[in-house]
């Protein structure tokens, strides 16, 4: 008997009509520096701009958003998760200063619906739009029996371009630099197999109403991840000095702090300069999760951080308070922790130093926070 290829559970007829169901929305996210359109091999960018930099550097970030696809699949939700993709990488990019350029996805399915597809590509495309980063191509592969037919996941690379007499990280942290912390949107992207694993244990439903959240449970987990790139490019074309970026992502705060502290310094972080959302209190509810354990896996309610000289701190604050991003100070640079006489007794002081091959300074957090 012959066999074709949708025999075999492929079906490029529904690829196609995915495509086209999301090429009005790629279209949106394009300015004028891409060229072409939906088809193409490959996606073209005039870098034509990069003549008028005198040191050009490249910077290039991928990533996926992890188990939190599972949620969007079990509650049939595909329109929110592209945002959380653009956030992971893009975001990445724009901590060394760099400003995004350009964006690709990929997403391996089991089986092609080209409704479900192109809802997930239109969360890339306006992620895309809402970050300034044009999403210029980009690949749905079909693969029967290696994933369910529901099943899903999606990945997403991206470039951008910074001077180097202009790159931020540890080498301009110095001490005496105010710690801004931003909010996040919720859980973002990062820990949800351990959210998944609190809401195994506690057995609450997804579609359960939650007065704290005021929207059900999986409304929450779903809230897309808070993209800040075009907020730290205005921080930077303001004027306003800034020495180094953290985007918090999977490790919690601590962890990705320390990755730009130099060696010889520490971030000293205070809880009690703010409140983590509803859904932090939660989440360690539902699965009798220790705060520590939270902290070192969840954002804890910030997303980005940023280092900045004392001077610069005010106006700041002022500009990202103006663009709608709420952000406080929230701890300082100063001496490495080893000397500042802290009593290791203390169960909720949290030290951090070396993280994700980073071996440069640490970060403290102490205190508590209001109401925990």
């Amino acid at each position: 008997m012959a066999i074709t290829y949708r025999d075999a559970g492929v079906d490029t007829e529904a690829g196609d009509r995915a495509v086209a169901l999301m090429r009005e929305a790629v279209a949106r996210s394009h300015d004028a520096t891409v060229l072409g359109g939906i088809g193409a091999f490959a996606g073209l960018i005039d870098a034509s701009a990069l003549k008028n930099y005198n040191r050009p550097l490249l910077a290039s970030s991928t990533d996926g958003v992890g188990t939190k696809v599972a949620l969007a699949q079990t509650l049939d939700i595909h329109d929110t998760i592209g945002q959380d993709l653009v956030a992971m990488v893009v975001d990445d990019i724009v901590v060394c200063g760099a400003r995004p350029l350009a964006m690709t996805d990929y997403i391996a399915c089991g089986k092609v619906v080209p409704e479900r597809i192109a809802d997930i590509v239109r969360g890339i495309a306006t992620g895309c739009e809402m970050a300034g980063c044009p999403l210029v191509g980009g690949e749905t592969a079909e693969h029967p029996g290696l994933l369910a037919a529901d099943e899903y996941d999606v990945a997403g690379a991206a470039f951008g371009v910074v001077e180097a007499a202009e790159l931020l990280g540890p080498e301009r942290v110095r001490a005496g630099d105010v710690v801004l912390g931003m909010d996040s949107s919720g859980l973002h992207s990062n820990g949800y197999s351990l959210v998944r694993a609190t809401i195994a244990e506690s057995g609450i439903s997804l579609e359960k109403h939650h007065d704290g959240f005021g929207r059900t449970v999986g409304e929450e987990l779903l809230q897309p991840t808070r993209i800040y790139s075009r907020d730290m490019l205005a921080l930077l074309e303001a004027g306003i000095e800034v020495h180094a970026l953290s985007h918090i992502t999977g490790g919690g705060l601590a962890a990705n702090l320390a990755r730009v502290i130099p060696a010889g310094l520490c971030a000293r972080i205070e809880r009690t300069t703010w409140q983590p959302g509803e859904v932090f209190a939660a989440v360690s509810g539902w699965g009798g999760v220790p705060q520590l354990d939270l902290e070192q896996t969840l954002n804890m309610g910030i997303g980005m951080v940023a280092l900045v000289p004392q001077e610069s701190a005010d106006a700041a604050l002022r500009l990202l308070t103006e663009r709608g991003l709420p952000s406080r100070v929230i701890g300082r640079v100063s001496a490495d922790a080893d000397s500042d006489g802290a009593a290791d007794s203390d169960p909720l002081r949290l030290r951090v130093q070396g993280a994700k091959g980073v071996h440069g300074g640490s970060v403290v957090v102490t205190g508590q926070h209001a109401g925990w």
